[in-house]
């Protein structure tokens, strides 16, 4: 009886130091940060699945131009190849490289919209103007998803960057996590441009 109340009692004394040591709180916000990650991951998946279509669709206009196309191709091409495990985020060079890809990606199909804007054709073809709203809102879900994943990575590093709290980071391995960075932090809220309002080029 005195043995179990002795570990009952020492059970309840770490309990108290690992809470008191962020223990806890690095569980809570290491779960955060995966499912913010698999958001911004499903969101990018949705955007690479959307491509082929509105591809195919600028195919069609015969004097639209091909190296713009090919580089929105290669950009795709690039950005699934990278397998985005869970355990990218932990990996802050391939974390890197990923994001990379992803800008390029962003940048091509950034291109792709401006010079579709110079073909009326284009504008006026239903089947592109919805595959353009999709991508516009998939454009907008990714800023979303990125945003509470760099609000989540923020949390979870300075808990571990903290003191005491760092210390129990070094004991069970809780290491600072890569997040997004850009030139110009405005940009994190402002998705590439998708319009087609704006005049057709003579």
């Amino acid at each position: 009886m005195l043995r179990r109340l002795r570990l009952a009692v020492l059970a309840l004394t770490a309990t108290l130091a690992l809470s008191g040591c962020g223990y806890n709180e690095f569980q809570k916000l290491d779960e955060e940060v995966k499912a913010s990650w698999a958001e911004v991951l499903n969101q990018y998946q949705r955007r690479a699945d959307l491509i082929p279509n509105v591809v195919a669709t600028v195919k069609g206009e015969a004097s639209f131009e091909q190296d713009t196309l090919t580089k929105v191709i290669e950009a795709r091409s690039k950005a699934t190849s990278i397998q985005a495990t869970p355990e990218l985020i932990n990996d802050p060079a391939a974390f890197q490289k990923f994001q990379a890809a992803q800008g390029e990606l962003t940048g091509a199909l950034s291109r792709l919209m401006v010079v579709a804007e110079q073909y009326p054709s284009l504008k006026a073809n239903q089947a592109f103007q919805d595959l353009r709203v999709q991508l516009e809102g998939t454009e907008n879900r990714v800023t979303v998803a990125r945003n509470r994943y760099i609000k989540t990575v923020a949390d979870y590093n300075v808990l571990a960057r903290s003191f005491p709290n760092n210390l129990t980071a070094m004991v069970f391995g809780y290491q600072v996590k890569p997040t997004f960075t850009v030139q110009n932090e405005a940009e994190i809220s402002q998705p590439p441009a998708v319009n087609f309002d704006k005049p057709a080029v003579k």
